[in-house]
């Protein structure tokens, strides 16, 4: 037997290496690629396998240039009767070793594993002597990532290793499973659910390869030590899925249940006492059609009885834990949202804890059932939990009853009767070293079911922090026509409160000493009648700095003072540095408790800001991907939809520049008003200096819709210098490279209105306007244009032309720009040209040559193509440009990018130069 399985591969040295790279490139529609090739009984002992030696596969389209799978080697098990019998390769299974396999599928839903041709769409011509009909896969210690954008799930596993049998050539067949995977991580929805967990499972699942479907038995997993069953469905639609997902867990222990948890409370979990039972089941049931607005239903059971957790050196734990919870979301809308908390309750000590919530809905929320009691000594509940870094203390005492609807559209509050007290409380994180000391707070709220007889009042809200205290006081009654009194005193180090309650990606300085106090009634200041209010006070602001990981450089309030005067708030004198830029504004804002207190009301403000230097350029970041396992991961997607301007907003500002740097360019003495008011922006007056010359601009611009915006603007730029721009403008030098050989002066005078689109870039369809560019005294080498004409009419004096006090006027309409008629001399020559252009480039053009020396006589020609292409003929016949008008009812229509219509110079001698 064993001279047999050494003889047998020498008897077929290279006929199966050759069959089975003839298979793939057949059957395969992914560029495979392998270093070497091995025909073996003794690498899977004891099947005959081809093993292949740095193997790789690139997926199917649109991803043909990442791969698929990656893998240190893939061997392909030999049917060994088939082979010596029928003379044919026949690979029933599939070996993978130290592999990555990368499954992609992007927002439309198009996937990369589609690699494999099925009998149906290969060629007639099959005449391969190879056959795929697997029994078995096995893939051992390997990567797997999975990232299917179309429903916004990712999943990545190290260390997988995974077995599968069955008749895996039949069209209906099932699958037996065994897989293990070191640590596994799984996202759904931007919410990490499963990080480094270890998986065991045992699987058996139905497979349907004619309909796409999946049916998935009592199938067994477990979740580092929590067992877990898992059954369901998973139906691929021609515009969808139809899914039927059930996870549970039942009477399992509630220390196994926190073994799946994320990894620091496993941490945790290795110096406590867990105790108790708990059961969970999770489902995700129904249809994903994104096009028809259908999402599957989520529901969460979960349930924990005689639960007990204590840390091992606390003096008391948390003990006789009861929970009774459910919630569910239909259709996966969060206005749908039910909470049943039937129950939760726990002692620490003779200290307790019980709370039921029972509610639907979130805009409209319907509170059926809402109790809440507690005296918790908040040091019992520290010392028990022992949680790093964090130490709580106080008596906190609460009594909260609720029932009926939260309504704002008819005004309708739960009837509600609660307090809430802490004494000597106190908290300190990991985060800063020293705690927030002596929190007193006592607070209420009461309602008899509408807006109007609710009333919240904070009679204490004290702290005292790094010996510096501060005091608040607040009463709030009567929602509709909100009666305020607030009072709060005292200096903040923001800073050091802030790294108490630190954040990842942000960090906060400086410090802020108030002393305001506001009271009155909101329909007075509504009203005008200030006589009624007393708001006054000031906050003052000393070296705020605010750094974000949006911003490069640290944003640093140096100083400023905020006055409250009745319901306006002044701003006076806010000095502010970022970076190398500098500012100062003063202002004032208007409205402001109405604004705060109600959603309807608007906010006034005038602001005059003003800055010495002003470096645009220090406000931009770049966003490089990461890497995460070695897989190159892109960076997260910024969402879909137009910058939406607040219709509550009447903002006026007054700004001047002495010089802003913006990407090379330089602009001096920069001055114009923003006005922000009814949802919509405008610059107005706007103008700079810029190489000398004098520009100035008006502009609007207003969100329509969220995914739609409309825009209008209006540009002049006097007597521009072509070859000054050249030289001191980068950009002008990167849109514009012909100008270098241009000489001359023009001018700009142009409005464009339309539409922008989800991404903010213009709906080219939409957009309207025209103007003049006035060319005065320009040299042009290179004209392509007049180049062609030159080398069709064999007439070299049109070459190169020297052009002055020409007025080319342009409309745009429908995706087309006109040209209206414009004449000009050249060497004695008379061209006239009009016609149209797209924005995409192409031509349609009709032009006149008239010949010395009156320019009486004159060759009539068409140039159409394109502004890269033209082509030049004698004659006076050409076919339109077709139109695309705007229809704001149909999908988002885009055409390729504008082009300028009138053509910078080129050079001959530089053909790939870039004309704008």
């Amino acid at each position: 037997v064993l001279l047999l399985m050494w003889l047998l591969p020498q008897l077929f040295p290279g006929k199966i290496e050759q069959e089975v790279k003839a298979f793939a490139n057949q059957k395969l529609a992914g560029e495979l690629n392998f270093s070497d090739a091995d025909l073996s009984f003794f690498r899977h002992f004891p099947s005959l396998t081809l093993t292949l030696e740095d193997f790789s596969i690139k997926g199917s389209q649109p991803f043909a240039d990442q791969d698929f799978v990656k893998a240190k080697d893939i061997a392909f098990g030999i049917n060994v009767w088939t082979l010596l019998f029928d003379q044919k390769i026949h690979i029933d299974q599939i070996y993978l070793s130290g592999a990555r396999v990368n499954v992609l599928v992007n927002e439309k839903g198009e996937a990369n594993y589609n690699v494999y041709v099925s009998q149906d769409s290969a060629t007639e011509s099959d005449t391969s002597q190879t056959s795929l009909k697997l029994a078995k896969i096995s893939i051992l210690d390997s990567y797997l990532s999975y990232d299917d954008r179309s429903i916004g799930m990712s999943a990545v596993a190290r260390g997988f290793n995974y077995t599968g049998k069955g008749d895996l050539d039949q069209s209906v067949f099932d699958l037996h499973t065994r897989a293990e995977i070191d640590s596994l991580d799984f996202a759904f929805g931007g919410e990490t659910y499963l990080k480094n967990k270890k998986v065991r499972a045992k699987l058996i699942t139905q497979i349907n390869t004619n309909s796409l479907a999946f049916v998935f038995a009592e199938n067994e997993l477990r979740i580092n030590q929590l067992p877990v069953v898992f059954a369901g469905k998973f139906d691929f639609l021609k515009n969808g899925y139809d899914m039927h997902f059930d996870l549970r867990t039942d009477e399992s222990q509630l220390k196994d249940f926190f073994t799946a948890l994320p990894p620091e409370y496993v941490k945790w979990l290795q110096t406590s006492e867990v105790k108790g039972r708990t059961s969970m089941a999770l489902s995700l049931k129904g249809q994903y059609i994104a096009s028809e607005e259908k999402m599957p239903t989520l529901s969460l059971n979960m349930n924990i009885r005689e639960g007990t957790l204590k840390h091992q050196s606390a003096p008391i734990g948390l003990s006789n834990i009861y929970l009774n919870f459910k919630t569910t979301v239909p259709s996966l809308d969060p206005n749908q949202l039910r909470v049943d908390l039937d129950s939760l309750y726990f002692n620490a000590g003779k200290d307790y804890l019980k709370a039921i919530v029972k509610s639907s809905g979130l805009s409209r929320i319907n509170v059926s059932k809402a109790e809440i009691k507690s005296s918790l000594d908040l040091a019992k509940v520290s010392d028990a939990l022992q949680i790093d870094g964090l130490k709580l203390a106080g008596k906190l005492t609460s009594d909260i009853t609720s029932k009926g609807i939260y309504d704002a559209t008819t005004r309708s509050f739960p009837v509600t009767n609660g307090s809430f007290t802490l004494t000597g409380g106190s908290i300190r994180t990991p985060y800063y070293p020293q705690p927030i000391q002596n929190i007193q707070v006592a607070a209420t709220l009461n309602s008899q079911g509408s807006f109007k007889d609710s009333r919240f009042t904070i009679d204490k809200g004290d702290f005292v922090f790094e010996s510096k205290p501060f005091s608040l006081k607040a009463d709030f009654a009567n929602f509709d026509d909100v009666a305020y009194n607030l009072v709060a005193k005292g200096e903040i180090d923001l800073g050091r409160v802030y790294k108490v309650f630190s954040q990842k990606g942000l960090d906060l300085d400086g410090y802020i000493n108030a002393d305001v106090a506001f009271k009155g009634k909101q329909s007075d200041a509504t009203a005008g009648r200030y006589g009624n209010l007393d708001n006054r006070g000031t906050m003052e602001l000393r070296d705020i700095s605010l750094n974000t990981e949006y911003l490069p450089k640290p944003f640093v309030i140096r100083e400023g003072v905020f006055k409250f005067l009745q319901d306006n708030m002044d701003f006076n004198a806010f000095r502010a540095t970022y970076g190398a830029s500098d500012f100062l504004m003063n202002g004032q804002m208007q409205n402001v408790i109405n604004f705060v207190l109600s959603d309807r009301e608007v906010l006034k403000g005038d602001f005059a800001l003003s800055s010495k230097f002003l470096n645009v350029d220090e406000f931009m970041t770049e966003t490089a991907p990461v890497k995460a396992d070695s897989v190159q991961v892109e960076p997260p997607t910024a969402a879909e939809g137009v910058i939406v301007i607040p219709k509550n907003f009447d903002i006026q500002v007054r700004a001047k520049a002495d010089k802003v740097a913006f990407q090379g360019l330089e602009l001096a003495d920069v001055a114009g008003a923003m006005q922000l008011k009814q949802g919509t922006l405008k610059l107005v007056n706007n103008a700079f200096s810029l190489i000398g010359t004098k520009v100035s601009f008006n502009a609007s611009y207003e969100s329509e819709t969220a995914n739609r915006a409309a825009f209008d603007f209006n540009l002049k730029a006097s007597d521009f210098d072509i070859k000054r721009a050249y030289n001191e403008i980068a950009l002008f030098r990167e849109m514009a490279s012909a100008a270098e050989y241009a000489e001359g002066i023009v001018s700009l005078d142009y409005n464009l209105k339309g539409k922008l689109g989800p991404d903010m870039s213009p709906i080219f369809p939409s957009i309207e306007g025209g103007g003049v560019l006035s060319v005065k005294k320009v040299k042009m080498k290179g004209f392509k244009l007049m180049n062609v004409v030159s080398k069709e009419t064999n007439m070299d004096g049109v070459r190169d032309p020297d052009v002055s006090k020409v007025d080319i006027k342009t409309r745009i309409k429908n995706n087309i720009i006109t040209i209206d008629r414009f004449k000009f001399k050249v060497a004695g020559f008379r061209p006239r040209i009009e016609g149209e252009t797209s924005l995409d480039g192409k031509l349609n053009l009709k032009m006149r040559l008239g010949l010395p020396p009156l320019g009486i006589i004159g060759i009539p020609m068409t140039v159409t193509g394109t502004q890269d292409d033209p082509k030049v003929k004698l004659g006076r016949k050409s076919e339109d440009l077709e139109e695309t008008e705007y229809d704001e009812n149909a999908p988002l229509l885009q055409a390729a990018p504008a082009q300028v219509p009138a053509e910078a110079p080129q050079t001959e001698t530089a053909p790939n130069t870039t004309e704008p």
